[in-house]
């Protein structure tokens, strides 16, 4: 825990003793955590659209897997260029860039008259949202003390289901007052359409607040640019220590050679490193537990088993809620018993919860040629899916997010970055496109499939993960 000096509130204690301008970092964490926002929005804003996109594009399942799914392609593009885009330009500078993607996408979509050119836009969208993932969390670690990282780390995760959330109450709220998502609301055009264009907003304060925050320390030292970076990291943790700090990223810098992604692979064995195989297994996990089908297709998931539009998507804010109180429990422990341990949790929770939900599935009937759970299953069902989204904010929610842009070395942050964030939307992608049709063929297989991932997901880490807890991040080892 950082101690509070007798310098006032604003100054806490690093690790290693310095001073901590707390009030500064806190004001730096809470812009670079609007990009959580915006991830977040822009995710969950397509749940509770899916009726009137059907509608508007007369879409297949293939159809509704693609809109829905598009945008996790740009996601996978966005993250895979944002880290080494962020060694050569700055994490700031593509911060900013990743907002005015966000805001020509809200535009876009919310405009589109056919699928073709929404998808075009939820690319857009994707791009921003990639990048704001990957470079949102690197941007606090680098100028966050050590023994407070996670906790500020995972204020990312909050803000991405504080988004969700976001987007879930303004769905339900442009959808409840127009009468339903596909009903006419201002200017004589559809609800569904406001809900993307409310995205706007948040993006518009994200760009601006961006452009008050300094740039990376560590990026500066990699440029040359020594002078500025102790300008920064001295506000950080006063006079003394900035030229001490810049001294210890130059040397963990000056002891090799430019990052190129030729350092993923062991100089001896030219195989992959075992630090870049457990941020893999880190980034498609996190996907394959299915967490992202409530998030994308809960509203339908719960009118497809028998709930109103109204029911589901309160049902969405109330999932919305959960996570965000898991994700405060989370910034709680994660930096007192550690980042494994709450993955340990967080697997075993979701085995279980998700097996829950696998039979509840098992036991639908088709009434009127939809799904129906029958008497307490569906209360049942109900619960275990809010209890496994509480396990996964718990865990593997903010803990990935926070691992990824701390675990790797210095030298191949940006590469490594670039490939476990590439490797995360591929993999959400591939689950999030995939639902749809697997849903229709079996919703019980389906969520089996996730709960086999669960607990795969608790060996892995068992094996392949070793705790950052209280590291400096030049002494993180590849």
């Amino acid at each position: 825990m950082a101690s509070v000096s007798s310098a006032g509130p604003s100054a806490g204690m690093s690790a290693d003793g310095a001073k901590v301008n707390m009030a500064f970092v806190a004001a730096i964490v809470a812009v670079a955590t609007i990009g959580g926002f915006m991830f977040g929005y822009d995710s969950g804003v397509i749940n509770g659209t899916q009726e009137g996109l059907n509608s508007a594009f007369k879409l297949t399942e293939f159809g509704t897997g693609l809109n829905v799914a598009a945008i996790l392609i740009g996601c996978a593009i966005g993250a895979f260029a944002a880290g080494r885009l962020a060694d050569v330009w700055g994490r700031r500078t593509v911060m900013i860039i990743s907002a005015l993607l966000f805001v020509i996408s809200a535009l876009g979509t919310g405009a589109a008259h056919t699928s073709t050119i929404f998808v075009i836009f939820r690319l857009i969208g994707g791009l921003g949202v990639g990048a704001a993932s990957v470079l949102c969390p690197v941007y606090i670690s680098e100028v966050t003390p050590a023994n407070i990282r996670g906790r500020l780390s995972s204020v990312q995760q909050i803000m991405i289901i504080t988004g969700l959330t976001g987007a879930f109450v303004a769905n339900y709220v442009l959808a409840h007052t127009a009468g339903s998502s596909t009903a006419d609301f201002w200017l004589g055009l559809p609800a569904w359409r406001w809900m993307f264009w409310m995205q706007v907003i948040p993006a518009g304060v994200f760009f601006f607040a961006l452009l008050t925050i300094p740039e990376s320390p560590r990026y500066l030292v990699a440029k040359g640019k020594d002078a500025q970076a102790e300008a920064i990291l001295s506000r950080l943790f006063g006079p003394g220590t900035g030229a001490a700090k810049v001294a210890e990223i130059r040397a963990s810098l000056s002891a090799d050679h430019k990052p190129k992604f030729s350092d993923l692979l062991d100089p001896v064995t030219k195989k992959i490193r075992p630090i870049l195989w457990a941020g893999l297994v880190l980034a498609i996990f996190q996907q394959f537990v299915g967490i992202n089908i409530v998030f994308y297709y809960g509203s339908v998931l719960w009118q497809s088993v028998g709930f109103t539009e109204d029911d589901s998507l309160k049902i969405n804010i109330l999932s919305g809620a959960l996570s965000i109180l898991a994700c405060l429990a989370a910034i709680a422990l994660i930096d007192r018993i550690g980042r494994k341990p709450l993955l340990l949790i967080g697997s075993a929770g979701m085995a279980v919860t998700l097996g829950v939900l696998t039979w509840c599935f098992s036991t639908a009937t088709t009434v009127n040629g939809a799904l129906h759970l029958d008497g307490s299953v569906g209360p049942i069902a109900l619960v275990a899916a809010n209890l496994y989204v509480i396990f996964f904010n718990l865990s593997w929610g903010p803990v990935m997010w926070v691992m990824l842009g701390e675990m790797f070395p210095n030298q191949m942050r940006g590469s490594a970055l670039a490939v476990a964030g590439f490797a995360q939307w591929i993999a959400n992608f591939a689950i999030s496109f995939s639902f749809p049709a697997m849903a229709k063929m079996s919703l019980a297989a389906t969520y089996g499939f996730y709960a086999v991932s669960a607990v795969v997901s608790f060996f892995l880490v068992q094996k392949l993960i070793h705790e950052t807890r209280g590291k400096e991040l030049e002494a993180m080892e590849g």
